[in-house]
């Protein structure tokens, strides 16, 4: 098993020494216990502290598309209509998802070094009348970073329910789940949180548990059990309690350095990565640094190098980044400084490297 010293891949990220602790105890089963209930309805209400909801947020054992896939299989059926908005490789990915469950999908489609334009979304959403709008609030393989409010806006003025992956970017960027508008939120534990992908979550407001109720999707991902299952003390499985109480250890730790402390750490170490890479010369992506992630840098391959030596020469110097996807794939590279990587420290150490390595030029 290989382990780096300077982890920088987007998700998942290094996990802390206090949470890994909490894998070393030996927990009883989750179905049977008041403790483990009294633990989900803490993460609970600690997570809806740090996406700004009142809305329900449900906490499910998987990773994090398993939010992405129950969510839609839980309020669409076959030939409901769903708009995608697509500013990257997810965007446009979810859409294909719906289709796959059987929708009627049309994409708002914008470049992927770019975000939302409202307007085009609006025109969109009055003609083809969706009953679900879902957009992507980060693009890691892109590095952006989309506005929700105006798109939240959108689907109240159509009575679309509003879908937002906001897997990476929740914890270290404003969601505001309520401010938005967002009826179906989607978050995953590797990412800010900083957890193995054990988790997934999703912040439900009441008017997608009512279209919850009338599509009746059961299965393993479905959110319908979720309404009112732990506080009945009845779930559909087995939980995973270790990660269940990992969470709540990163939760406190998040709290107790202060959500905007935290925004303001990840803005921080975001535009000191973006500076470093314009110092070696490196094109960052997108251009407009105002489309830019606090969570994830994403840069041009530097000249004169293909992303596999670049990936070798880094990784022989104990530093790890992530490659790409799609049309993005072998064209640029990823720096991931969100939550235990959101360090000013190890993304100082990671530019650092990145310059040596540049300095001593490719080597097949």
């Amino acid at each position: 098993m290989q382990s780096y010293q300077i982890p920088l891949v987007p998700g998942p990220v290094s996990v802390p020494a206090a949470v890994r602790a909490v894998y070393q105890v030996d927990y009883a089963s989750a179905d049977l216990e008041a403790d483990f209930f009294a633990l989900y309805a803490a993460c609970e209400g600690k997570l809806q502290r740090v996406l700004g909801a009142s809305t329900s947020v449900t906490i499910h054992t998987g990773e994090g598309m398993l939010a992405l896939w129950g969510a839609l299989k839980s309020v669409i059926r076959p030939g409901d209509r769903v708009l995608a908005v697509g500013t990257g490789l997810f965007g446009f990915g979810i859409g294909d998802m719906a289709r796959q469950i059987g929708a009627e999908v049309e994409t708002v489609g914008f470049p992927f070094d770019a975000i939302v334009e409202p307007d085009a979304v609006r025109v969109a959403a009055l003609r083809f009348r969706p009953k679900l709008i879902t957009a992507v609030h980060c693009e890691t393989p892109s590095g952006t970073l989309n506005p929700l409010d105006e798109l939240g806006r959108i689907c109240r003025e159509v009575d679309a329910l509003f879908y937002v992956d906001f897997v990476a970017s929740g914890g270290g960027a404003p969601v505001d789940v309520d401010r938005c508008a967002i009826d179906l939120g989607l978050l995953g534990s590797q990412k800010v949180l900083s957890l193995p992908p054990d988790l997934a979550m999703v912040s439900v407001s009441d008017r997608a548990w009512r279209t919850i109720a009338d599509v009746g999707h059961a299965g393993y991902d479905a959110l319908a059990p979720w309404k009112d299952g732990p506080a009945q003390r009845y779930l559909p499985y087995t939980h995973n309690w270790s990660a269940m109480a990992a969470l709540n250890v990163a939760l406190d730790l998040l709290l107790h350095e202060g959500i905007e402390q935290t925004y303001a750490r990840h803005a921080a170490v975001a535009q000191y990565c973006r500076r470093r890479l314009e110092e070696m010369a490196i094109r960052l992506y997108p251009v407009q640094e105002s489309y830019s992630a606090p969570t994830v840098t994403a840069a041009y391959v530097p000249d004169g190098w293909t992303w596999p030596v670049l990936d070798r020469a880094l990784r022989a110097q104990g530093m790890a980044v992530g490659g790409n996807y799609g049309q993005l794939a072998g064209k640029l590279f990823r720096i991931g400084h969100m939550g235990s990587q959101a360090d000013p420290v190890l993304v100082e150490r990671g530019m650092n490297v990145l310059a040596q390595v540049l300095a001593a030029g490719a080597q097949e």
